[in-house]
């Protein structure tokens, strides 16, 4: 059986590259960032250090990220992919297992016995350290994604996680003519529902009352913002 995609073993799972798995189904149109986070990283159906883990890696003197699968969520991404190529690959990795458990020994003596338990029980508890490791910032965006409320504007590019920090994300919505020059989104903006502007009253050391303005983002604010980015990088591409 010729190899269409590398499956390599990390922390006694068998595992492929997320980048090698895009490249193979035919997907390699420049936006794999894209396609990972939609996919893998904010994929409802997948779990961090069961389905996936991330690390970086150097791709033409760049830092980026890459991911180990595993063996169930790549043929489940396979299928996904809706094409001829993604349904080869997906049998490709059936074909692989079953030549895998052919063989698979089964430990005939209790040394043999013992050994592989602690080798599957370390592995256990590599996988659960890291989703305790991974487990505040995934809830922190389960949170955002999944709540109605509002988060303030700086927390925003935390949430998107696309590579932009606060100071270019006010840049680029002021350029988009969704933030004024004071950072207050435009009143059509917030009659859409994406924002909402909070006035704050205090009183300052003088004892005089001063009122501040804060823009809380909702989710579907959030969402908008997501695909104005998103459109802003195709148009780059």
């Amino acid at each position: 059986m010729n190899e269409l995609i590398r499956i390599e073993e990390k922390e006694g799972k068998k595992t492929v590259s997320a980048r090698e798995l895009y490249k193979a189904l035919d997907l390699a149109d420049g936006q794999f960032s894209r396609w990972a986070e939609k996919n893998i990283k904010y994929n409802q159906f997948s779990m961090v250090g069961v389905d996936f883990v991330g690390f970086d890696i150097m791709l033409s003197g760049n830092k980026t990220q890459d991911f180990s699968l595993s063996i169930d969520f790549a043929k489940r991404l396979s299928m996904l992919a809706r094409t001829e190529k993604g349904e080869i690959i997906r049998n490709y990795f059936i074909e692989c297992e079953k030549k895998l458990k052919q063989v698979f020994q089964i430990p005939q003596t209790l040394s043999g016995a013992l050994l592989l338990a602690s080798k599957q029980a370390k592995t256990i508890e590599d996988q659960t350290t890291l989703l305790i490791e991974q487990k505040p910032k995934v809830d922190f965006f389960d949170q955002v994604a999944q709540s109605k409320t509002a988060i303030e504007m700086r927390k925003v590019s935390a949430v998107l996680d696309m590579g932009i920090g606060r100071n270019k994300l006010f840049e680029f919505l002021r350029s988009e003519k969704i933030l004024d020059n004071q950072n207050i989104p435009y009143r059509k903006f917030q009659d859409q529902g994406y924002f909402r502007v909070i006035e704050q009253k205090y009183t300052d050391g003088n004892g005089e009352l001063k009122v501040n303005f804060k823009t809380v983002v909702y989710q579907k604010g959030v969402n908008f913002i997501r695909k104005k980015l998103e459109t802003m990088e195709t148009n780059n591409v």
